[in-house]
């Protein structure tokens, strides 16, 4: 993503009479909701059902028609990312995701940035491994300016006229200020590294640092032109739209462009089996409070079938989720009392492969090897013991009641279905995972737990210099 001034962290305010009475209605309102059917049919202020159209240029287009508020959403999504770079040339897909931001045919360097905010809206982009995408949330009378804009530099970019070599060394910066000043992310990042053994999602999305050097406008200019055509795209409009009036503008700023023949299935790189689980330690004098991650291979979300990832989701909302509900929290946390936190994630939007997680951070005075014994103990004892049925019902209904206040943020809803399809999902895929998660029985998560594979993953301690 291109950088944005950081945010500064401030103390909590107390809570204030106003505050509390608010904090009170949402506690209300929540309780009110989760007493609803878990399959109770979406708001009527969610807005329509999204609908969808292809170009005759293969460009896919999404609209969610959102009438409450005269702003709109325009998301154009590229089926490329970091995971499809070629060898020596890792961050490239994020590089040329700053250059998108220079000169076209049509527009001088910054322009395009320029009139976003002159217009009132707010623009970015960001990359992971599979997609890159760009975004503007305007007035919804400024939607048509958007597209040709957007158009503009899916077709007709110039990164000759741009100042490239500065901008490389913007991403340089970027990684030594977001990664390598922050020793968790550089632990994180060897982990992946040693997760995957031979698909490119072991290598980062901002790139090696080596390898990031070299990157040029020749390299960049390639990237676009192998991958950046309306066939590989996805556009996404959300908010105070009609769907006919968004395929006429698409047709007028998109449909000219054509489709290019080169693009293809991607081919790439695949794990092998694997057969020996993985460890690592890595110290570093910054770290203040140790912690031990465990990252294991996991399933992806398939399309037209997407049970077995759902289980998999569940999974990690019993054993981590909110500090209420975590089966890790409340056993090492209040319970035993070792651990000052406790988590479990699960991530199957991915093309090829999924990852699923398991941490703990110690107290002091309890070492990492007495908490990995203890998070070990822990999930055992979940597979042997089972589901716990009020607590499978308390995570339902946070997983509904979350996806509900998804229906009430266009943009939101923009993005998730943008990164669904984006990584090879349908339309339908995407508006029923809610369904298929609440389809999950507690047999099928206990099924996926015992599925977590040792030999699948890596184990890693983050510790300061003398630990």
């Amino acid at each position: 993503m291109r950088s944005r001034a950081p945010s500064l962290a401030v103390p909590a305010p107390s809570v204030r009479p106003l505050a509390l009475l608010w904090q009170l209605a949402l506690a209300l309102g929540l309780l009110l909701l989760l007493a609803l059917p878990l399959r109770a049919a979406e708001p009527a202020t969610a807005g329509t059902v999204p609908q969808e159209f292809t170009l005759e240029n293969g460009l896919q287009v999404v609209v969610i028609e959102d009438r409450r508020a005269p702003v709109v959403t325009h998301m154009l999504w590229y089926r490329v990312g970091a995971a499809d770079e070629p060898p020596g040339q890792s961050g490239i897909a994020h590089y040329l995701e700053h250059l998108m931001f220079k000169a076209t045919d049509n527009m001088e360097e910054g322009e395009f940035s320029a009139v976003v905010e002159a217009n009132g809206g707010r623009d970015n982009a960001f990359t992971s491994w599979d997609y890159t995408g760009y975004f503007q949330r305007v007035a919804a009378d400024r939607l048509d300016l958007m597209m040709q804009m957007e158009a503009d530099r899916m077709a007709n970019l110039r990164i000759d006229l741009s100042d490239w070599l500065p901008e490389r060394a913007v991403i340089l910066e970027e990684r030594g200020q977001v990664l390598e000043s922050r020793p968790e992310r550089v632990f994180s990042e060897q982990m992946r590294a040693a997760l995957f053994q031979n698909h490119p999602y072991g290598i980062p999305i901002i790139g090696w640092r080596h390898e990031m050097e070299t990157l040029d406008d020749v390299a960049a200019k390639e990237f676009y032109r192998a991958h950046y055509a309306p066939n590989n795209a996805i556009l996404i409009v959300a908010g105070d739209v009609d769907t006919d009036a968004v395929r006429a503008l698409a047709e007028e700023h998109y449909g000219p462009i054509p489709a290019n023949p080169d693009i293809g299935p991607v081919a790439r790189p695949m794990e092998p089996p694997h057969f020996a689980e993985r460890r690592l330690i890595m110290r570093d004098g910054r770290v203040a409070q140790p912690f031990l991650n465990r990252v294991y291979l996991a399933p992806v979300r398939r399309a037209g079938d997407q049970a077995e990832a759902a289980a998999f989701q569940m999974l990690a909302a019993l054993l981590g989720g909110s500090a209420q509900t975590s089966v890790l929290e409340r056993a090492l946390t209040h319970d035993r009392g070792i651990a000052l936190s406790a988590w479990a994630g699960f991530n199957g939007n991915a093309r090829d492969h999924g990852t699923f997680s398991l941490g703990v951070t110690p107290r002091p005075g309890t070492s990492l090897d007495e908490a990995e014994a203890a998070l070990d103990d822990v999930l055992s004892e979940f597979i042997e013991t089972g589901v716990d049925a009020e607590q499978f019902e308390r995570v339902q209904m946070q997983i509904r009641a979350a996806a509900i206040y998804e229906l009430d943020d266009a943009g939101a809803r923009a993005r998730t279905i943008g990164a669904d399809l984006s990584v090879g999902l349908t339309l339908d895929d995407s508006l029923g995972w809610l369904e298929t998660l609440l389809d999950v029985t507690p047999e099928q998560v206990i099924a996926a737990a015992q599925a977590l594979d040792r030999n699948a993953s890596v184990t890693g301690w983050l510790m300061g210099e003398e630990g």
